[in-house]
C-alpha cells in the first residue's frame, strides 16, 4: 500500500504544479492584453503627433505579432495543462484509487467546459483577440499606407512581409482558440 500512497502522492504533486503554472500562465497571458494596448496608445500618440513620425506606425504590426504570438503560445500551453488533467492525470488518478466518479474527481477541469455559454464566450475571445492582435496591426498598416506619401521600396516591402505576417497570426488565433466543449 506505501507504494501506491507514494505514487498518489506524486501525482497529486504533478497537479498542484500543473495548476500553479496554469494559473501563472493565465496571469501573464491576460495581462498582455493591457501591454498590447499601451503599446499601440503610445505608438499612436507619437505617430501623428508630427507627419514625420508616420513610419512609426510600422512598429505596431511588429508589436501585434510579438505579443500576439506570446498570448498564443501561452493560450495554448494553458488548454494543453487542461487537457492533460482532463485526458492523462484523472485516468492516472482513477487506476491507483479505483475511483470513477469524473463529475468529483477533478470535477472543475470537466465542469467549466461543459458551460452553456462557453462556445458564445470563447467565439467572443476569438474576435476581442483577433481585433486585438491582428486587426489593429491592419489598421496601423492601412494608415500607414494611407498617410506616409511615397516611402522607399524598402518600406514598402517591409510593411507588406508585416501584413503577411499579421495574416499567419491571424490563422494561427483561429487555429488554437480551443471553441470545443466537454472533456
Amino acid at each position: 500500500m506505501g507504494d501506491k500512497d507514494s505514487s498518489l502522492e506524486v501525482l497529486l504533486a504533478e497537479y498542484n504544479c500543473l495548476k500553479s503554472e496554469q494559473t501563472q500562465r493565465i496571469g501573464f497571458r491576460d495581462n498582455l492584453l493591457y501591454v498590447t494596448l499601451g503599446v499601440f496608445g503610445a505608438v499612436v500618440s507619437f505617430a501623428v503627433s508630427d507627419p514625420a513620425h508616420y513610419y512609426a506606425l510600422l512598429v505596431i504590426p511588429w508589436v501585434c505579432l510579438i505579443l500576439g504570438w506570446t498570448y498564443v503560445v501561452n493560450d495554448e500551453k494553458i488548454s494543453s495543462m487542461g487537457r492533460y488533467i482532463r485526458h492523462k492525470l484523472v485516468d492516472k488518478i482513477k487506476e491507483h484509487t479505483g475511483y470513477d466518479d469524473l463529475e468529483t474527481l477533478f470535477g472543475w477541469e470537466i465542469a467549466h467546459r461543459d458551460d452553456k455559454h462557453r462556445k458564445r464566450r470563447k467565439i467572443q475571445q476569438l474576435i476581442v483577440d483577433e481585433i486585438t492582435f491582428v486587426v489593429s496591426g491592419l489598421i496601423a498598416l492601412g494608415s500607414f499606407w494611407f498617410l506616409a506619401s511615397n516611402p522607399p521600396i524598402g518600406v514598402k516591402i517591409l510593411s507588406w512581409v508585416e501584413l503577411l505576417f499579421l495574416i499567419m497570426l491571424g490563422i494561427e488565433i483561429y487555429i488554437y482558440a480551443d471553441l470545443g466543449k466537454g472533456r
